[in-house]
C-alpha cells in the first residue's frame, strides 16, 4: 500500500522546480499571475534572497508540490491509498486529493504565509536527541510550561514554540545539560497558541472559499487521523495553532498497512519516516482509547451524548420560536454534524411541515437534526397534531420546551419510538432533549412515562402492549438541558446553583430506576463566550446548548432590521417582560430593551390585568393610550381579530368563555399585543420599531463584546457553525490553561 507525502517549510532550495516549470508552463504562469510576481524567477534564481522568507517560501513549495504530484501521477498512473503533508505540505496533499483546485490552494497558501510572516514576539527551537517523555520532563523541570511542542517530527526530533525570551532561555537551559537545541530562524511561534491572531485572520479569509472533502484520505497534522467530511476548512484553520503530529501520522499510516512512502517536492520527510519506522514504538496502556478526538474541542463533554446524537461535539443550538431557528440554520449545523433544532413555536402546522421537509431534503442520512416542540397549554390537541406529524415524518429528536408535566403527546412520541433490541434491551428511536429550569419538572423527565398516561394511550390503541411496557424501563428523556437565566422564557435561575442540584437529582434517578443508559445533563443560558462555555463544562455539563447568539447570524430567520439592532447590544441591554403565551400565569421572558418600549409596555399591560376585572373597568384615558400607542387600533378591532382567529382554530369555547368572563376577554386582548409585537419584529416593520418584541439574553451582549473589532462584529459574517467551533475551541483552551495553572499552583504532578 502506498502513501504520497509532501514536505513543508525547510524543503525549499534555489533551483527547485526547473523541470516542472518547463513541463507545465501554463500552471507556472497561472501561479505567477495569482501571486503578482514571477515564481519561476523566485525558485530558480532568487535574485532578492526571498525564497527563505515565509511569505515567499510557502507559495513556492505549494506550487512545486502540486506540479510534482501531477507529473508523478501522469508518469506512473498510480493512485495512492493515503496522502499526507508536513505543515504547509498538507495543502499539497489536499489539492492532490481534490479538496480544492490549484488557484484556490495557492491563494490560501499565499494568505497563510503572509499571516505567519507577520507574527512577532515568538520563536522556535529544534530539540534533537531526546524522546517526547524526556523533553516533557526537561520542560517541567525548567519551568517552561508556557512552551508548546509544536512539531513532533520523529522520535528523537522535536520543535518547541513560545515567546522569544522563553525560547532563548530554553536553548541555554538545554545546552547546559548537553541536550542539542538549535534556535530556528523564524519570527513567530508557529503551531502554538501564540498564533491565534493569525488563525482568526486566516479563518475569515478561508470562509470565502468553498472547500470540499478529499477524495483520497488525507492525514491531518493536528489529529494524526484522516480528514473528517465537512471539516476541511476548519481543520486547516486549526492547523495554524495546533502541533504537527508527524510521528503519530506516520504510525497511523503504518497501522493502515502502508509500506511504500513517496515524497514529492523535496527530500526531507524520507529521513524522518525512516527514523520513525526504525525506532521502537511506545507501548499503549491497556485502557487507552482506540482513537483520539479530532480536536481538543471534540473532547469536551460526554462521549455518550455525542454518540447518541450522532454529532462531533457536545454542543447543540436551541429551537428559537417562529422559525428564528430556521431550516437553513438546522441544515448548516447538521452538515457540520452539530445538532440544531428547528424553531416551531408560534408557527402554523403547515409551515412546520414545510420546514421539516426542507431540513430533511437538505441533509444526508445520518446527519443530525431535531425539531422543537413547545408545550401548548391552551390547545393540547394542537400539540398532539404536531407530534403526529413529527412521528409520521420520522423526526428522530425533539426538544421539549416549557413543559410542566408529561403530556399524552410527549409520552406518545417517546413510547412510539421504543423497541426491544436483539440483546433484550430497550432501543430508543425517538429521543427527547428536555429543557427544564425547575427541579420538579426535571424529576418528571428523569422518571419513566406516567403509568396513567401510558394506560390511556394503550386504551386508545395509540401504543402496543410492548411499547407501553418498554416505556416503563427508560426515562422520558435521556438528555436534559438545565436552562439558567436566558433569552425568552426564563425563571432567572443561576447556573452555579442549578447545575449541581440537577446533577444530584440525576444521580438519585439513576440509583432509583437502574437505567441501562446514563442520563446526560446539559446546560443552557448565558453562553456567549468561550469562558462561559468552559465554565459550563467545568460545572459538570455533558453538553451545552446555545440560543440568543444564534439569532444574530446569517442563517437566523429574524429580520435584518432586528439583526442590525442585536449586533450592537451589550450585556445590560435586556429586560424582563410577561410571556405572551402564559400571560395570566405571570411567566416571564427576557427581551431586548435597547431602542424599544416593548418591555415597559408589556409590564404595564400585566399591571392593568392584575388591577382590573375587565376592559370596561380600565380608565378611558388609559384605554385611549393603549389604542393609540400600543395597539394602533381600537380595542374592539383587536377583539374582532382575536375572535376571528379563535374561530378559525375551532376554539369557539374560548370565545364563549371570554364573552362570559370579562377578565378572560382582557387576557386575550392583551395577548394579542404580544403576538403583534413579535410579528412586527419578525417582519422588520420599521413603522412599529418601538414595539418590537425581541426575545434575547445578555449572552448575546457578551458575544458582541468578545468579537468587537473583528469581522464578526457584523452579523453578516456570523455563521452558526463557525460560532459553535469558535466557542468550543476557545473553551478547550480556557480549560487547558486553567488546568496548567492550577497544576502548577497546587503542585499536582502531571499525568
Amino acid at each position: 500500500m502506498k502513501a504520497v507525502v509532501f514536505p513543508g517549510q525547510g524543503a525549499q532550495r534555489r533551483g527547485m522546480g526547473r523541470e516542472l516549470f518547463d513541463a507545465y508552463p501554463e500552471l507556472a504562469d497561472e501561479a505567477s499571475e495569482v501571486l503578482g510576481y514571477s515564481l519561476r524567477t523566485l525558485c530558480l534564481d532568487d535574485p532578492h534572497r526571498q525564497l527563505g522568507r515565509t511569505e515567499y517560501t510557502q507559495p513556492a513549495l505549494f506550487v512545486v508540490g502540486a506540479l510534482a504530484h501531477r507529473q508523478w501521477r501522469e508518469s506512473t498512473g498510480d493512485e495512492p491509498a493515503f496522502l499526507a503533508g508536513h505543515s504547509l505540505g498538507e495543502y499539497c496533499a489536499l489539492h492532490a486529493a481534490g479538496a480544492f483546485d490549484f488557484a484556490t490552494g495557492l491563494r490560501l497558501v499565499q494568505r497563510r504565509g503572509a499571516l505567519m510572516a507577520q507574527a512577532r514576539g515568538g520563536g522556535m527551537a529544534a530539540v534533537v536527541g531526546v524522546d517526547a517523555a524526556r523533553l516533557r520532563e526537561l520542560l517541567d523541570e525548567g519551568g517552561f510550561c508556557g512552551l508548546t511542542v509544536a512539531n513532533d517530527n520523529a522520535p528523537q526530533q522535536k520543535v518547541v514554540s513560545g515567546d522569544t525570551a522563553t525560547v532563548d532561555a530554553l536553548v541555554a537551559y538545554l545546552e547546559a545539560r548537553d541536550v542539542r537545541c538549535v534556535r530556528l530562524n523564524v519570527s513567530g511561534a508557529f503551531h502554538s497558541p501564540l498564533m491565534q491572531q493569525a488563525q482568526q485572520d486566516f479563518a475569515r479569509f478561508a470562509d470565502g472559499f468553498a472547500l470540499g472533502d478529499p477524495a483520497t484520505p488525507v492525514i491531518a497534522n493536528a489529529t494524526a487521523r484522516p480528514y473528517v467530511p465537512g471539516r476541511t476548512a476548519r481543520t486547516l484553520v486549526d492547523q495554524i495553532v495546533q502541533p504537527v503530529r508527524w510521528t503519530e501520522s506516520v504510525h497511523h499510516l503504518l497501522d493502515q498497512g502502508v509500506t511504500d512512502f513517496v515524497e514529492l517536492g523535496g527530500r526531507v520527510l524520507g529521513r524522518l519516516i525512516d527514523q520513525i519506522r526504525s525506532a521502537p514504538r511506545p507501548v499503549a496502556r491497556p485502557d487507552a482509547p482506540a482513537a483520539r478526538p479530532e480536536t481538543p474541542a471534540a473532547a469536551l463533554g460526554s462521549p455518550l451524548f455525542r454518540r447518541r446524537m450522532g454529532v462531533r461535539h457536545a454542543y447543540a443550538v436551541g429551537g428559537m420560536y417562529r422559525g428564528i431557528a430556521s431550516a437553513e440554520m438546522v441544515v448548516r449545523l447538521g452538515r457540520h454534524r452539530i445538532l440544531g433544532f428547528l424553531g416551531t413555536g408560534g408557527l402554523p402546522l403547515p409551515e412546520i411541515e414545510q420546514g421539516v421537509k426542507e431540513v430533511q431534503h437538505g441533509l444526508a442520512d445520518g446527519q443530525p437534526y431535531g425539531v422543537n416542540v413547545l408545550a401548548d397549554h391552551d390547545d393540547p390537541a394542537a400539540e398532539r397534531a404536531l407530534v403526529d406529524v413529527l412521528m409520521r415524518d420520522g423526526v428522530p429528536v425533539i426538544e421539549a420546551s416549557a413543559f410542566m408535566q408529561m403530556t399524552p403527546a410527549l409520552v406518545l412520541y417517546r413510547a412510539r419510538g421504543l423497541r426491544r433490541g436483539a440483546d433484550g434491551r430497550t432501543v430508543c428511536d425517538h429521543r427527547i432533549v428536555a429543557k427544564v429550569s425547575r427541579p420538579e419538572v426535571a424529576e418528571q423527565f428523569m422518571a419513566p412515562a406516567p403509568g396513567t398516561v401510558l394506560d390511556r394511550l394503550r386504551r386508545e390503541n395509540a401504543l402496543t402492549d410492548e411499547q407501553a411496557e418498554l416505556a416503563r424501563t427508560v426515562p422520558m428523556s435521556h438528555d436534559i438541558t438545565v436552562e439558567a437565566d436566558s433569552g425568552g422564557h426564563t425563571d432567572g435561575g443561576v447556573a452555579t446553583v442549578m447545575m449541581p442540584a440537577m446533577l444530584k437529582l440525576r444521580q438519585q434517578a439513576q440509583d432509583r430506576y437502574r437505567y441501562d443508559e446514563q442520563i446526560c445533563m446539559g446546560l443552557a443560558g448565558g453562553l456567549g463566550t468561550p469562558a462561559a462555555v468552559a465554565a459550563a463544562f467545568m460545572l459538570g455539563a455533558d453538553y451545552v446548548l446555545t440560543g440568543s447568539i444564534n439569532q444574530c447570524t446569517v442563517e437566523s430567520g429574524m429580520s435584518t432590521e432586528v439583526k442590525d439592532m442585536l449586533q450592537d447590544v451589550g450585556i445590560a441591554d435586556t429586560a424582563y417582560a410577561p410571556a405572551g403565551d402564559m400571560f395570566e400565569f405571570g411567566a416571564k421572558v427576557q427581551v431586548l430593551r435597547k431602542g424599544v418600549f416593548f418591555p415597559t409596555r408589556a409590564n404595564k399591560l400585566f399591571s392593568l390585568y392584575s388591577h382590573y376585572a375587565g376592559l370596561d373597568d380600565i380608565p378611558e384615558k388609559t384605554r385611549s393610550l393603549l389604542e393609540r400607542t400600543y395597539f394602533g387600533k381600537s380595542i374592539e378591532e383587536v377583539w374582532d381579530e382575536v375572535r376571528t382567529y379563535l374561530r378559525s382554530q375551532g376554539r369557539d369555547a374560548d370565545i364563549d368563555r371570554a364573552d362570559a368572563e370579562p377578565k378572560q376577554k382582557m387576557a386575550l386582548v392583551f395577548r394579542w399585543y404580544f403576538f403583534h409585537t413579535t410579528r412586527l419584529a419578525m417582519n422588520g416593520d420599521g413603522s412599529g420599531k418601538v414595539n418590537y418584541q425581541v426575545q434575547t439574553g445578555p449572552a448575546l451582549g457578551a458575544f458582541n463584546q468578545w468579537v468587537e473589532g473583528t469581522e464578526l462584529a457584523s452579523w453578516r459574517h456570523r455563521h452558526v457553525d463557525r460560532i459553535a467551533l469558535m466557542l468550543l475551541d476557545g473553551a478547550a483552551e480556557h480549560i487547558a490553561t486553567a488546568c496548567r495553572h492550577w497544576r502548577d499552583t497546587l503542585g499536582v504532578p502531571s499525568a
